[in-house]
């Protein structure tokens, strides 16, 4: 009943902010006629795409672009505020995750007319941004990938080589390699190594591998490349699948075993994440971890850490004998009601072609979308001294990789607000992986109304 009440609240939501968005008249608050309005939330990303809008307007004479950063969490909450007020931008940076509520609400422009040809760009990519009504509604703009990193030192003083580390395996019975690895690398506060007679999993100094939270219901940075490498895939379908599949056998197995870590002290406990918004990358940075998996969007972050040497690995090879890695891409959206559609129009396109990503790769902060921004950004990262093999690998090795998506379905945010506890409870409250049964039939449930 409540799952029920609590969808039919959700669509009345959905539906009053459709008809507000739809009568709402473009605003982008602080834009003149010749300006296009463009929101980002990634900070790094700001001075590449202040660079492009240069470009742009070098290209454009009499189109400016004003650009508008702010971060993760203010963003959509201003964002969704904007389509009611009417002061939505006229372009703005989209996640995979927004895109299928956006585009039920109707807020969206379709950028079918823009020549988005699927090729242009790293595999999969382009098709992420096509809606179930057919249209296109995302211009492809970066990609990311994920990939364990760890710190060098606290690797050579357990004996772990730069091969061994990149040759792990994994498997939900014993865990294999790689367990055995995290376990070498986990010390207590009495210098004894997690395989050792006598180590103390409740008063840990070192954590062989940080938390990067519960996970959620995707799981990105914490269990996803485990439950893809054992064969798992979120729904019945790649794109807008009607059936979830976290009651799954094989899921629930890579669930208990992963944090199962926890239990045996090799993990962090979920205290470590949630108690003091401590993520992954501050508890390497802390010496607190000496592993831990991550986004390439955060490599510019590890490989600055000071007094701390990082290096990177592919994930895990997994019971299928494969290794994998989720695959995220971000767009670039137009709103239904933008103030400068054709001026938008106009940005969208630069922003999706080889000028602008080829200028954003030569930042060495993201993945462009197109190969040649990526072949820009490889560059970039070579120049620094950053080898970042781990993350490009699974985009052209699809022998020995598997790259998958964020689940793409109707109601992502009652899934998240529904795996969110779920997973903090099997985490940090002990019940256990079966419990998901329960769950996922909810899920199920809201996404057959």
């Amino acid at each position: 009943m409540r799952v029920r009440i609590r969808s039919a609240v959700a669509l009345t939501g959905a539906l009053a902010l459709s008809l507000v968005a739809g009568c709402a008249k473009g605003g982008g608050a602080g834009a003149g006629a010749n300006t296009v309005t463009y929101w980002l939330w990634d900070s790094n990303q700001l001075p590449a795409y202040q660079a492009c809008a240069k470009g742009f307007e070098k290209e454009n004479p009499g189109l400016d672009v004003k650009i508008s950063q702010m971060g993760w969490a203010d963003y959509w909450t201003k964002l969704t505020a904007s389509f009611i007020a009417g002061t939505q931008p006229d372009v703005f940076t989209d996640h995979i995750q927004k895109f299928g509520q956006f585009a039920d609400l109707k807020v969206l422009e379709p950028l079918d007319d823009l020549g988005i040809n699927a090729p242009d760009y790293q595999p999969g990519l382009a098709d992420n941004w096509i809606a179930q009504d057919g249209h296109r509604y995302g211009a492809p703009k970066d990609w990311d990938t994920v990939a364990l990193f760890y710190n060098k030192k606290m690797a050579q003083a357990a004996g772990l080589t730069p091969q061994q580390i990149g040759s792990l395996a994994w498997n939900p019975k014993d865990g294999g390699t790689f367990e055995k690895a995290i376990a070498h690398l986990t010390v207590d506060v009495h210098g004894k190594r997690g395989d050792e007679p006598g180590f103390d999993k409740n008063h840990v100094k070192v954590y062989g591998l940080a938390t990067g939270g519960g996970g959620d219901g995707d799981g990105q940075t914490q269990w996803s490349n485990f439950a893809a490498s054992a064969g798992w895939s979120y729904a019945d379908k790649k794109r807008w699948g009607t059936e979830y599949q976290y009651g799954s056998k094989t899921f629930q197995s890579v669930i208990k075993w992963y944090f199962g870590l926890a239990e045996k002290g090799y993990l962090a406990p979920l205290t470590d994440y949630s108690a003091g918004a401590n993520p992954a990358n501050a508890q390497v940075a802390a010496g607190k971890a000496a592993t831990a998996f991550d986004g390439a969007w955060m490599i510019s972050t590890y490989y600055a850490m000071k007094g701390i040497q990082v290096a990177t690995a592919p994930t895990p090879v997994g019971p299928t004998g494969k290794r994998a890695t989720m695959m995220n891409g971000l767009a670039d959206s137009i709103t239904k009601n933008a103030h400068n559609k054709q001026g938008a129009r106009k940005w969208v396109q630069y922003l999706s072609s080889d000028a602008c990503q080829t200028i954003v790769g030569r930042y060495g902060i993201v993945f462009p979308a197109t190969p040649d921004g990526t072949k820009a950004a490889v560059a970039a990262y070579g120049k620094k001294g950053i080898d970042v093999t781990a993350f490009t690998e699974p985009v052209t090795d699809k022998k020995d990789f598997r790259t998958f998506s964020f689940p793409i379905t109707d109601y992502a945010a009652d899934v998240t607000a529904l795996m969110a506890p779920a997973m903090q409870d099997i985490y940090g409250g002990g019940k256990s992986a079966g419990s998901l049964d329960q769950t996922n039939d909810q899920i199920n449930l809201i996404l057959s109304q």
